[in-house]
């Protein structure tokens, strides 16, 4: 049995007042015996606007981290941090960042992953319409960490919204997926309990979803309810209050191949062309 923290913040554009949180949050999940902690998306940096500006700091940033992850002895999916540079090294050259979830053992960065579905959407709030391809360039690969305790499946915020894609980590070995977001009030009061058990129902993998909550300057609201769903799409627990918080559930690998040897989803999949 292995425990996992999933944290929520309310991430502001101070970096060093979110890293006092993170690291709080990280003895908080020690304390509750955790061997993972997830974090939201722009959870060290919540700044509209300025993610070139933070992503200069993405390798500083990358390695305080990292430091962090060892000294605690803990993994952390380092929800999102603005990137400048693709996995390959090579400089972004039209001024957007790439949006990046990172898997960080107690010794070092396991796993990148860079977000591939964009939040290009009209949405009836303060602010309206978003698009973050007008900001943020798009990644091209799935990425699965192997961690002692289960293969964890990386993905960010609207990725939940897309159950190929959950399926793909599923047959590549997946046994949690991690969903750092930071989802409108609007969107998230609607679908968000619903897409981490749909996502968690469809690949029979534990969903770990991190989520900012509450306001980010003057127009941005992010709806929060961090959560996690078990392999059979229940909900373990959810965060119910306002601000910084944390829930540290069960996993078992040994009762996830029990749950999907007695419903092998996988193996009745068939593909139809209608």
């Amino acid at each position: 049995m292995t425990f996992l923290s999933v944290a929520q913040m309310n991430s502001q554009n101070d970096i060093e007042a979110n890293f006092i949180v993170i690291e709080s949050l990280i003895a908080e999940s020690k304390a509750q015996g955790a061997s993972l902690i997830v974090f939201p998306e722009n959870f060290v940096c919540f700044a509209a606007g300025k993610q070139r500006v933070t992503a200069a700091q993405f390798e500083s940033i990358q390695q305080r981290l990292e430091r962090l992850a060892h000294q605690h002895n803990i993994w952390i999916i380092a929800g999102t941090l603005p990137c400048p540079f693709r996995p390959d090294g090579s400089i972004i050259q039209d001024g957007r960042v790439r949006t990046v979830s990172l898997c960080i053992s107690p010794e070092k960065t396991e796993a990148r992953y860079d977000k591939i579905h964009l939040f290009d959407v009209q949405v009836g709030d303060a602010i309206g319409g978003y698009k973050e391809s007008q900001f943020f360039e798009p990644g091209t690969d799935l990425s699965i960490a192997k961690t002692p305790f289960g293969n964890i499946g990386l993905m960010v915020c609207y990725d939940l919204r897309f159950p190929e894609l959950t399926l793909k980590l599923r047959a590549q070995g997946a046994n949690i997926l991690t969903a750092p977001a930071a989802f409108t009030y609007t969107t998230g009061e609607m679908h968000w309990q619903l897409l981490l058990q749909a996502r968690a129902m469809d690949s029979q993998c534990a969903v770990l979803g991190s989520a900012q909550q509450g306001w980010h300057g003057e127009k941005r609201q992010t709806w929060g309810h961090t959560g996690a769903a078990n392999s059979r799409g229940q909900l373990q627990d959810m965060i119910q209050s306002e601000g910084a918080g944390l829930i540290t559930v069960p996993f078992d690998l040994a009762e996830q191949a029990k749950i999907r040897e007695s419903m092998p989803l996988m193996q009745h999949r068939v593909l139809v062309e209608y």
